[in-house]
């Protein structure tokens, strides 16, 4: 197992190799190449502004993760957000507007926030949102879609504004993806990479692993029928059980060391194309990155949550700015007690410490 591995330097490479790669076909893809020389300077103004947050020893995170939307068009097996009611029909009410989003949005850049990853639900249902975030052109927006609504006029939308980068979620092969995705959703992902490698458009594709699926999401011979339909990233999210009944579903440490390996023999194959797995590089950085520390999660009603499957907030972006939220009292605790840090059995460790969570939060609520 590689001890020594830096998961910043690996990204910042790798991105750097799939700039190259753009560049020496710039003829045939002029847009990707403009887009991406422009977001490189733009990374590196964004990177200064982070630093000088620093040194008054206020942190700004370079990504967030933002679930615009709790609505959606599939009905996936075991899926996390429609079993804790973050997703599903009848929420609408809740949903954050427009005009917030995009001053969330617009904020981030004059904070120095480079990525925001845009989920839901269906984050493709919120069109309006998806307008709004293209306008913005200092921050990339990986879009972490089921693909099924990715037609025409959306192709036609991600074209224009190369910011917008769509992350399509599969579970693996024809039967696996269909399996829990429902029948044809294989095809239909099969045809949008067809469209988005005629487009010359970057993307990247979403996995949750299982210890069904591990062997072969992992394995070369899948990546290569991606890879050569333009797809030049992966990222691997380890299954977090939903009920007990699923639990023999999630990867354990003998899983998630083979998941590592694996994804390791990857990364030396293809230097173009970049793989991250989720919660397991973030032993490269020194801990959980929830809370502000590397990331947090907007929820689709506002609530500033430490991740997407630690869904507990004490401060809602409806009632404040991004740069208050960073410094809710939730982060701070969680921070300052050292619960990032803390060693435990592998998998998500927020999730893993649900109790201790709330907890904390019972604990600021008496305090005022």
């Amino acid at each position: 197992m590689k001890t020594d591995f830096s998961l910043s330097e690996y990204v910042n490479t790798g991105i750097e190799n799939i700039v190259k790669g753009i560049v020496k076909a710039s003829f045939k893809n002029p847009k990707e190449t403009a887009f991406v020389l422009k977001y490189a300077l733009a990374s590196k103004e964004a990177k200064k502004k982070r630093a000088s947050f620093e040194e008054t020893e206020e942190n700004i995170p370079a990504f967030l993760i933002s679930s615009i939307t709790n609505s959606c068009n599939l009905f996936c097996t075991g899926c996390y957000a429609r079993q804790n009611n973050s997703c599903g029909e009848g929420l609408g009410n809740n949903q954050m507007t427009t005009k917030k989003w995009e001053s969330i949005f617009n904020e981030a850049k004059e904070l120095g926030i480079s990525f925001i990853l845009l989920a839901g639900g269906e984050p493709l249902m919120r069109r309006d949102l998806i307008e709004k975030a293209a306008a913005v052109k200092e921050i990339m927006f990986p879009i972490f879609t089921n693909g099924t609504m990715l037609q025409e006029e959306y192709i036609k939308l991600f074209d224009k504004n190369r910011n917008l980068v769509p992350m399509l979620s599969m579970e693996g092969d024809k039967e696996q993806t269909d399996g829990r995705r429902g029948e044809g959703t294989y095809e239909v992902l099969m045809n949008v990479m067809d469209e988005l490698k005629k487009k010359g458009i970057i993307y990247g594709v979403s996995i949750t692993v299982t210890n069904e699926n591990l062997k072969t999401v992992t394995s070369k011979t899948f990546f290569d029928k991606l890879y050569n339909k333009g797809c030049r990233g992966v990222v691997f999210v380890e299954y977090v059980p939903v009920t007990e009944a699923t639990k023999h579903l999630a990867p354990t440490d003998t899983e998630r060391e083979v998941l590592e390996c694996e994804q390791q023999k990857l990364r030396a194959c293809y230097e173009d194309a970049i793989f991250i797995s989720f919660p397991g590089d973030e032993k490269y950085s020194g801990g959980c990155l929830a809370a502000g520390r590397g990331f947090f999660h907007i929820n689709v009603d506002g609530s500033a949550e430490p991740c997407p499957f630690s869904p507990y907030s004490d401060t809602n972006l409806k009632d404040c700015t991004l740069r208050e939220a960073l410094k809710s009292p939730l982060f701070r605790k969680l921070n300052e007690t050292g619960m990032l840090l803390g060693e435990h059995e592998g998998g998500c460790l927020l999730f893993e410490k649900e109790k201790e969570v709330k907890e904390l939060i019972k604990r600021n609520n008496e305090e005022n």
